[in-house]
């Protein structure tokens, strides 16, 4: 069972890129974030052409996430699209149910400096997304956190750790969150297969930094203690970050043995 997340960056624009990804692959379950689309404008069609059904918690221009997963799978249950006790009218979380696993995909606020309002809303958001995951976790023992996290865990996530050192997305406070994810009992399973330095998720459209590997590793999936048995590989697929018109990001995908490639 394939289970991917990746950060499109407009669906509008990459959905030919994302139709082209789900044929190549067949991943089970793809969160996908940034969708910066209303649902209803969504061209759901394209993408249920090739088996697939979606969850779609959409926003105009800014935002929005989806979970795309195969029908097969059945029908999800327990769907949430905000994380409770959290006043925010961004559409920033999606979570469902297959079977036993429970997933969430979330697109973390950027927080665009330290010096900016957007760096403290983006604690407040932390704050009760880590209480959120807390709670399901003591509901769903089988969990598996994805999306566009929007933190650098560690220097080894960063081409240049002294250019973003204090920086937004780098920033000791973020990083202490995620830190705190880790701490609930969830494992950065990209870590656990990808242990070297200079693999990202994102690189900048400006000044060639994918042609450079300038990048940074933002997106993550996480799973809980009892999914990581489970869980035989964990990949960055940089291919589709040199396609033509690509997202900044590139796919994170993990598999999980072949046992649980049945319907959950």
């Amino acid at each position: 069972m394939k289970i991917a997340t990746w950060n499109v960056n407009s669906l509008n624009v990459r959905l030919p890129q994302v139709v082209r990804w789900l044929a190549t692959h067949r991943p089970a379950l793809l969160g996908l974030q940034e969708l910066k689309q209303v649902n209803e404008a969504v061209n759901a069609a394209a993408i249920e052409a090739l088996g697939y059904r979606l969850i779609l918690n959409g926003q105009k221009t800014y935002n929005g996430v989806a979970l795309v997963y195969d029908a097969e799978l059945g029908e999800p249950r327990d769907i949430v699209c905000e994380i409770p006790a959290l006043e925010d009218a961004q559409r920033r979380v999606v979570a469902a149910t297959f079977g036993d696993l429970r997933l969430i995909n979330a697109y973390v606020v950027n927080g665009e400096s330290l010096a900016s309002e957007k760096y403290e809303y983006k604690l407040r958001w932390l704050a009760a997304f880590h209480d959120w995951l807390a709670a399901e976790l003591f509901r769903y023992p089988k969990l598996i956190v994805m999306g566009d996290f929007n933190i650098a865990p560690t220097d080894d996530d960063v081409y240049d750790p002294q250019k973003f050192h204090g920086q937004v997305l780098c920033s000791a406070s973020e990083r202490d969150f995620f830190q705190g994810f880790l701490d609930l009992g969830l494992t950065d399973t990209l870590r656990q297969f990808k242990r070297e330095p200079q693999c990202f998720t994102w690189w900048d459209y400006r000044g060639g930094g994918f042609r450079r590997n300038q990048g940074l590793r933002i997106d993550h999936l996480l799973v809980s203690r009892a999914v990581m048995p489970s869980v035989v590989d964990c990949v960055v697929d940089a291919v589709p970050r040199g396609w033509e018109r690509p997202s900044d990001h590139a796919p994170v995908m993990l598999t999980l043995q072949k046992s649980e490639t049945k319907p959950l």
